[in-house]
């Protein structure tokens, strides 16, 4: 089978590929309750042929096997939803179910189109017998940035050479770079009550120690590199403001280009935090999240996934899809819109359609974080996005949640599917432009990679 010809059954599981689209879409589960998405693609593959293989203490989590030998591929897919969210697909904010989720970050896509294109390549080997395992990676809890991160503390990638990744968005373009390094901490600030107005002296305010810590990290911020961030929110113990609270927490987000920087920032962080509670005479509980790295960059594995770009080639859109596209881009304030489509070169048309230059992530950064970045720790890893939105929508809106439903989302996670399939086709029949990428990954400087959880 030729490559054009993987391109073509691919093309003809696109009913199929609209079809799960559809079905997560219209079930959207928020991460760690992915239960019903999850055994949905599980039963898909199992009658596909594929060996499911799950997770005990990751119940949402699962990877679906066919084939044998090396080199072992994973192709990342995910299926969470967001918290209120809920869209239909329509040009104006209205919920499907009021305050439910709702697929905004088009992961009903991520998840569909990986597994379209781990089923095109199941059929590829069973036809030309080649040496080579597919493996389609069921990814929970990637909003809550922990999914793949526990994924690889229970050793689930043990074994894969490469990993495949892609994300809905609003452009087809690949990324040598992208994701900021993150992680969790609170703050359990704990003191003593009293009355607020006949006994001050008696109580210890842990809000007060709250209100320090934050003011410190918000002068903190002048003394940290540019490109890092600092977000918070706090919990003032649902008090009346006549006693004294007893109890109190901030909950911190510190991202960065690398995890070394992130962690130096959590080690200010909490001595913001000691210093709070010296001041104030309360005692502080340090308890520390999840985090996940920034994705190792690899250059190689991205001029091939741009080459197979090339190769699957531009979308085409229906008069009423840019139609609606249209409508949804006029929700976009001017000043946005007027931004976004300078950047990605498009006036005239709601949709990008074509590919775009090999460096243009230096333009289009990836400045959120996400936990595909420890799976690109483990071994080399891609990461390219496709379409699914209009120009100027971003992803966590109700646009973008009315777009991932439409037959728009549905076309983009085809064509993420197709350019997959290409690679894919590549790494298990050019083992020099394989072995190129693996020798990259191994130059990199081992930086004693630790999955960022702990039981």
């Amino acid at each position: 089978m030729t490559k054009q010809n993987l391109f073509r059954t691919t093309d003809e599981l696109a009913p199929l590929c609209s079809s799960m689209c559809k079905k997560l879409w219209e079930n959207p589960e928020c991460g760690g309750y992915e239960k019903e998405s999850a055994d949905y693609l599980r039963g898909i593959l199992r009658d596909e042929g594929f060996i499911i293989v799950n997770e005990e203490k990751l119940k949402h989590a699962f990877y679906a096997e066919y084939g044998s030998g090396k080199p072992v591929i994973a192709i990342l897919g995910e299926y969470d939803a967001l918290p209120g969210l809920s869209q239909k697909v329509v040009a104006h904010k209205e919920p499907a179910a009021k305050g439910k989720a709702g697929q905004a970050c088009g992961h009903n896509l991520l998840g569909s189109g990986s597994a379209t294109a781990a089923i095109a390549l199941k059929r590829y080997l069973e036809e030309e017998e080649v040496s080579g395992t597919i493996r389609f990676y069921g990814c929970p809890e990637e909003e809550l940035l922990s999914g793949k991160v526990k994924m690889a503390y229970f050793h689930m990638f043990h074994g894969c050479d490469l990993a495949i990744s892609w994300h809905p968005m609003c452009a087809t373009v690949v990324y040598d770079e992208g994701y900021l390094a993150n992680a969790s901490v609170k703050f359990h600030f704990k003191g003593k009550t009293s009355h607020a107005a006949f006994a001050p002296e008696r109580g210890r305010s842990a809000l007060d120690a709250v209100e320090l810590m934050n003011v410190a990290s918000n002068y903190l911020r002048e003394h940290i590199i540019d490109k890092a961030r600092i977000h918070y929110t706090t919990d003032s113990g649902g008090l009346p403001p006549n006693v004294v609270p007893d109890h109190a927490s901030s909950w911190y987000f510190a991202r960065a280009p690398y995890m070394s920087q992130v962690r130096d920032i959590l080690r200010r962080l909490e001595l913001n935090a000691r210093g709070a509670a010296m001041m104030t005479e309360t005692e502080v509980t340090v308890e520390k999240g999840i985090g996940c790295y920034e994705m190792r960059c690899n250059h190689a594995f991205a001029d091939l996934t741009h080459k197979n770009m090339e190769e699957v080639g531009a979308l085409e859109y229906t008069e009423e899809e840019k139609e609606f596209a249209g409508k949804l881009q006029e929700t976009v304030d001017e000043a946005t819109l007027s931004s976004e489509q300078k950047l990605y070169g498009e006036r005239e048309e709601a949709l990008a359609s074509g590919i775009y230059p090999r460096d243009f992530w230096k333009q289009a950064t990836l400045n959120g974080s996400s936990d595909s970045g420890d799976i690109s720790q483990i071994m080399p890893m891609n990461m390219f996005t496709t379409p699914c939105w209009p120009i100027g929508c971003a992803p966590h809106t109700w646009q973008a949640a009315a777009s991932t439903g439409s037959s728009i989302g549905a076309k983009g996670a085809l064509h993420a599917a197709k350019i997959i399939v290409g690679i894919v086709y590549d790494l298990l029949n050019d083992p020099e432009a394989t072995e190129k990428i693996m020798q990259e990954f191994r130059q990199l400087e081992d930086n004693g990679y630790q999955p960022m959880f702990e039981e």
